[in-house]
């Protein structure tokens, strides 16, 4: 299995590094060359979400990349990488989210909660973090809550959290990314 992972800009390097502990090949993608390799799969990392729309359109990226994803590329993208598969930007899921929800830098938290099909207790990482404000179709199915806000969400091969898996001990959400890969 070959994992794609967008490199531009944002936490790219942590998720790298988990998918490598899951014995699972990744490269980056930086620039057009890079996202025509075979890949399995797409991770989209946390980071600035305008920087990275604006680098994807830039170089050339956002046309083949949203193309891809809606040909069934399995995606998972955290924090940043939830708004660009929202509303308004690549628009792959049907979601409308609130950017930086939680506050600035100083709002940031860790807590523990439920991701439906994997399990509770899981540990979360929120960052600047957005949440989703709005499922905007029954193809798309929330899968865990905090504080009565949508954190993570699936649609088809589409995964999408606000926190920051990379950036925890637990395995459990890449390898469900995984199964969508196989």
């Amino acid at each position: 299995m070959r994992i794609a992972v967008l490199a531009l800009q944002g936490a790219f390097i942590e998720h790298e590094q988990m998918l490598q502990r899951l014995g699972v090949e990744t490269f980056e993608v930086r620039q057009l060359k890079d996202w025509q390799q075979q890949k399995d799969g797409l991770i989209l990392p946390g980071g600035e979400s305008t920087v990275q729309m604006r680098l994807l359109s830039q170089l050339g990226l956002l046309r083949p990349i949203k193309a891809a994803i809606a040909e069934g590329l399995p995606v998972f993208g955290t924090c940043a990488g939830m708004i660009l598969l929202s509303e308004g930007y690549l628009g792959t899921m049907d979601i409308r989210v609130r950017r930086n929800a939680y506050g600035r830098q100083l709002g940031s938290f860790r807590t523990t909660g439920t991701v439906e099909g994997i399990g509770n207790d899981l540990p979360m990482t929120f960052i600047r973090a957005p949440y989703v404000d709005a499922v905007l179709s029954d193809r798309c199915h929330p899968i865990a809550t905090v504080d009565g806000h949508i954190v993570a969400v699936r649609q088809g091969n589409q995964l999408a959290t606000s926190f920051h898996p990379e950036l925890d001990e637990s395995e459990k959400i890449h390898r469900m990314f995984l199964h969508f890969c196989i």
